[in-house]
């Protein structure tokens, strides 16, 4: 994608997977840990050096919770994740456990532009992955993180999710925020003091998201067109896909993965759809 924006993992292929659409942490999270971590200490930080979307002011997506994660290995790995509630977040199953590496641990970053300082920061080793999550495919690419209680304030708050007549939207034609703390483009690098970025987006149908990612979309599948070379791309599975329905913010989907030819290459990215877990998440709440 041709802007900074959530992650995109292990990406997907053309017709079939890339590689092997498991390992994010080895082959994206870790690295963009360390990077974000050390442009964060640096001091040459330019907010223009963004393309094919925006630096978020604070507050902007007040439910982002950014996440630093504390891999069995000893590394550090990175995400994105939805605060839903006082004491609940949404992320992506991938990012506890990605079919190579689990997680021992995260720290939910809330009410900050940046992933490594500032804001508010919250630990949890309760995350519950889909009993159904498919690390091979990415089915039920979905994971509920358990935390304290988070008071809420002008920057911190909970996004809602569908209810009504919502439940049985495709969101397909809509128009949709995506945010993260990632890379800019395929071939860039993580900028000092790398900004929270957003970039609005297209939903798509499923018809046409899968005629490029045939074994990977399913009806718990959503995606959006990656037309003028934007979407999400490399540091943030897991991160929000929100649209506005009467003023407010819905979280319609969660970052789950893109092509494997790039987050430039105009191909969609695929999210996992909300709606078709709101009888998973509800009894967790």
């Amino acid at each position: 994608m041709n802007l900074v924006i959530i992650l995109v993992l292990s990406a997907v292929a053309t017709a079939l997977p890339a590689d092997e659409p498991y390992g994010y942490h080895r082959k994206v999270g870790i690295k963009l840990a360390e990077s974000l971590r050390q442009a964060e200490l640096a001091a040459d930080f330019d907010g223009a050096r963004i393309t094919g979307g925006a630096p978020a002011p604070l507050g902007a997506h007040p439910y982002i919770g950014g996440l630093l994660i504390a891999l069995r290995s000893g590394w550090t790995s990175v995400c994105g994740s939805s605060l839903i509630s006082h004491t609940r977040a949404i992320t992506a199953a991938h990012c506890w456990f990605d079919g190579r590496e689990t997680a021992l641990g995260i720290t939910i970053v809330l009410g900050s532009t940046r992933l490594f300082t500032g804001g508010v920061r919250v630990n949890s080793t309760n995350v519950e992955i889909h009993e159904q999550y498919n690390p091979i495919n990415l089915l039920n690419d979905i994971a509920i993180i358990y935390l304290s209680w988070i008071p809420f304030t002008p920057v911190i708050q909970a996004i809602a999710l569908p209810t009504g007549s919502l439940m049985h939207d495709s969101f397909a034609g809509r128009g949709a925020w995506a945010s993260g703390f990632g890379r800019l483009g395929d071939a860039s690098g993580i900028y000092a003091h790398q900004y929270l970025s957003h970039v609005f987006l297209n939903v798509i149908t499923n018809d046409e998201c899968s005629s490029h990612y045939p074994p990977n979309v399913f009806p718990s599948t959503i995606c959006t067109s990656g037309v003028g070379n934007i979407g999400p791309c490399q540091s943030d599975s897991g991160g929000p896909l929100s649209t506005f329905v009467n003023g407010r913010p819905v979280l319609i989907g969660v970052t789950s993965f893109g092509s494997a030819m790039g987050c430039q290459a105009g191909r969609p990215a695929a999210y996992t759809r909300v709606t078709s877990y709101i009888p998973w998440i509800q009894p967790r709440m």
